[in-house]
């Protein structure tokens, strides 16, 4: 009998323990989901400042900044929507700025500019180039020769990628081919507009208020057709940057702007209706109805990691090749690429 009770006092210890074993897990299992739970959520102490630019660059965010005006955004930001590159530079050379919208030639010039003070986070605007004509004598480029073209972005990404497809086609700007530009999208659009220019090179949203509201003009070329018969690049032409020292401090919160963003794109890519109001409340578009039909054609994403890094690369080295000056005089290092993925 003190044997049988001996043992069945082992075996009572034996499943109390085993017991207590299990309890602790659980406990430790429920200690560790709130710790998953608060891994969700980022947070920051203020409002992001974050640059972008009308037109196809802002539209993307039309989305995000709908959402942060609501208060529906995980993170607070402080939007400005400039009309000009150049008017975001010099935020980005003082280093007054988070994150900012930027065409992909400019970024590498400020790369330069600032020795290495920011990164490229993401590709955020494909092709979004036309050449329009009052009139139907432009069916290739070949076919802008001896003509006056007007344009817009000297200094930034259209004026490389039309002078690099201007001599893939044995054209010399100023030469072949007389380039006049001017400062802003919207004015060339208002003077194609109203007839007093006849040929045009301009990006979306602009193409669309051109052709809406002049029934005799026409796209002669898109250029980003014209780009891949000459080039196996991909034309990327807007990227976003992100201030080195906020994104070294900041890891995580820049993690979850590119996903607000890509949200961001994604809606407004599926919702083009409710997106067009959005840029227009926003002062990105000036109205919702050249929004709407602009969206389509601006080739709008987000491409991160090391895909992004190649498509960058690919891209500035065709640019460098062409015009060293239109990267700020040599191709940035590898550091220039924030690699999220």
């Amino acid at each position: 009998m003190k044997k049988l009770y001996a043992l069945l006092l082992s075996m009572v210890l034996i499943l109390s323990l085993t017991a207590c074993s299990g309890d602790k897990k659980e406990e430790a299992k429920k200690e560790e989901a709130p710790k998953e739970t608060e891994n969700e959520t980022v947070t920051f102490d203020r409002d992001i400042n974050v640059y972008t630019l009308m037109g196809p660059t802002g539209i993307g965010m039309a989305k995000l900044m709908d959402d942060n005006e609501k208060d529906a955004s995980s993170l607070k930001y402080n939007f400005t929507v400039a009309s000009a590159p150049d008017q975001i530079s010099s935020q980005v050379i003082k280093g007054d700025y988070d994150i900012a919208a930027l065409p992909v030639n400019l970024a590498s010039v400020l790369f330069n500019k600032t020795k290495g003070n920011l990164y490229v986070a993401g590709v955020n605007t494909l092709g979004v180039l036309y050449i329009l004509e009052n009139g139907d004598s432009i069916q290739s480029m070949e076919d802008l020769k001896g003509t006056t073209l007007y344009a817009t972005g000297q200094g930034s990404t259209p004026e490389y990628v039309l002078s690099y497809l201007l001599e893939k086609n044995n054209l010399t700007p100023g030469k072949d081919v007389k380039v006049e530009y001017l400062t802003e999208h919207a004015e060339l659009a208002t003077k194609m507009t109203s007839s007093d220019i006849s040929l045009g090179m301009l990006p979306e949203p602009n193409v669309t208020s051109t052709l809406l509201g002049n029934k005799d003009v026409r796209v002669a070329l898109d250029l980003t057709k014209e780009w891949s018969k000459v080039s196996d690049a991909d034309m990327v032409q807007g990227v976003i940057v992100i201030n080195k020292t906020f994104a070294d401090e900041n890891p995580d919160v820049v993690k979850e702007f590119l996903k607000e963003y890509n949200s961001s794109v994604e809606f407004v890519k599926s919702n083009v209706d409710e997106a067009a109001t959005m840029c227009e409340t926003a002062g990105i578009v000036p109205k919702a109805a050249i929004a709407k039909k602009a969206i389509p054609n601006c080739n709008l994403t987000l491409v991160t990691g090391t895909e992004m890094k190649d498509m960058v690369g690919n891209m500035l080295k065709v640019l460098s090749d062409a015009n060293p000056a239109s990267v700020g005089g040599k191709l940035p290092s590898d550091d220039f690429y924030l690699l999220t993925e």
